[in-house]
């Protein structure tokens, strides 16, 4: 597997997790990798193990120089739409850095509004190695909010799906409704809200 770039300076990755699910805030994360410090196996979280995420998700904690995770709530994701929502998630992983980024690579094609230089990076968190931590972090924070949830509200199946609209999951916002936890304005929950 090549090596992905880590970049120069105080640079900071942010990547988030969770634009797709009905249910469940967008968390994101920042994180300023440490050069002297190299973490091996970073990749896109979504190419890792559950187990493998896990146990780089401390490492990142551990090795990088700052790291800090973020999220925005369903209701905010409800109201201005879930880009501005993972936008905003965004803003607040990178203000809530204990260190200041010289610059941000943001994962994706749309920057959020920050206090320095942002920079969007299509596929980031296969190429960046800051982006790659963001994305274990906001990944690895948000399955274990959804776990929590699948606590309070096991009849959908949290636990299994995070909240992404599988066959499972679709049935059961038919059998039992919306939980206060769906987002209202995403079409397969607006379309039951309105039976």
């Amino acid at each position: 597997m090549p090596s992905l770039l880590l970049p120069e300076g105080l640079a900071c990755g942010v990547d988030e997790a969770g634009r797709g699910p009905l249910a469940g805030p967008v968390v994101a994360a920042a994180v300023i990798l440490d050069p002297d410090k190299l973490i091996a196996g970073l990749n896109d979280s979504k190419k890792l193990s559950a187990k493998r995420r896990a146990t780089l998700a401390v490492e990142i904690r551990a090795k990088a120089l700052a790291w800090a995770v973020a999220e925005a709530s369903v209701e905010e994701i409800d109201r201005i739409n879930i880009l501005q929502a993972s936008l905003l998630a965004m803003r607040r992983a990178v203000d809530g850095l204990a260190l200041r980024p010289e610059r941000a690579l943001i994962d994706g094609n749309k920057c959020p509004q920050l206090d320095c230089p942002a920079e969007a990076i299509v596929g980031g968190d296969g190429k960046i190695a800051s982006i790659a931590a963001a994305s274990i972090l906001a990944k690895t924070v948000r399955d274990a909010g959804m776990l929590a949830l699948h606590a309070i509200y096991p009849v959908y199946g949290f636990d299994r799906h995070k909240g992404y609209p599988t066959a499972f999951h679709l049935q059961a916002l038919r059998a039992h409704g919306p939980s206060p936890v769906h987002r209202r304005s995403y079409a397969p929950v607006a379309q039951l809200t309105l039976l």
